[in-house]
């Protein structure tokens, strides 16, 4: 492995200061960097993106785990610079391109097979990983940091109080798994939540039929009342229930994921 400095003497040497406004922590300790990239399963074949990799930790990590090439997006200039070495040290597998995730389309920035690992901003990380699932069938899968709080609603099961519109949505294109839990502490500077590792792999096919739209409109609806029955939350929508096999008088949160996938349908049919 090459020789490179300690990532405290790397933000020293290039003023990398955290910025609130990006919604920079960095996570500075190797091992946990080491114990993400782990948590993504073999890289050997994958084309890694990375997003936010601030002064490389994670980024480290992912090339030492052998991860094919690794693409880094990144908004701020002072990083882009202080990963330069890194990127000198793994000639050919490192690119650093500077950019706002949100405005890209990061599919096209590698070939396939590709897997998106990163210790993701916390105050875009739930409209990337939309963005990203519009998408899913161009990813082999997503390991990332998240909120401990949005990572709780990504894997809920039906009747858990975190179990919402994101976790329908998440559970119905792909597999979600809690990997591990990291502490604030590990992060520079702490964030004044926890975190949690959550790793999702796309599913052959989507976990029942339904488009998108139709959806987002039957989940928007059901949890935007969630303490109401369904026959009060979804009356809006004018679907007969009981034909369905859904009990009317049940919440939002009692129904599985292909239950949503049939009221989607049915509104659609209504369109």
């Amino acid at each position: 492995m090459p020789d490179l400095p300690p990532l405290r003497e790397v933000i020293k040497r290039h003023g990398l200061g955290a910025k609130r406004e990006l919604g920079q922590h960095f996570l500075l300790d190797l091992n946990l960097c080491g114990r993400v990239a782990r948590a993504a399963g073999d890289l050997s074949q994958s084309n890694v993106i990375e997003i936010g990799p601030g002064p490389g930790g994670l980024t480290r990590s992912l090339l030492e785990a052998g991860a094919k090439s690794v693409t880094a997006v990144e908004v701020d200039e002072r990083c882009v610079t202080a990963l330069e070495d890194l990127a000198a040290a793994y000639p050919g597998r490192l690119r650093v391109i500077k950019g706002d995730a949100l405005e890209m389309d990061v599919a096209a920035l590698c070939e396939a097979p590709r897997r998106i690992v990163a210790n993701l901003p916390y105050n875009i990380a739930t409209p990337l990983l939309i963005g990203w699932l519009r998408r899913v069938s161009s990813f082999e899968g997503f390991t990332c940091m998240f909120q401990r709080e949005v990572a709780m609603r990504l894997t809920a099961s039906p009747g858990s109080k975190n179990y919402g519109r994101l976790s329908v949505i998440v559970q119905w294109l792909s597999e979600a798994r809690h990997a591990f839990n990291v502490a604030k502490d590990a992060f520079t500077p702490p964030p004044k939540v926890a975190s949690s590792v959550v790793t999702l792999t796309p599913r052959p096919e989507p976990l029942a039929p339904a488009s998108w739209e139709s959806l987002e409109a039957v989940t928007k609806a059901a949890f935007g009342q969630r303490r109401k029955m369904l026959r009060a939350s979804l009356r809006p929508l004018n679907l007969d229930l009981e034909s369905l096999g859904i009990d009317p008088t049940a919440r939002a949160e009692n129904l599985e994921v292909t239950q949503f996938c049939a009221l989607a349908r049915a509104l659609e049919a209504k369109r």
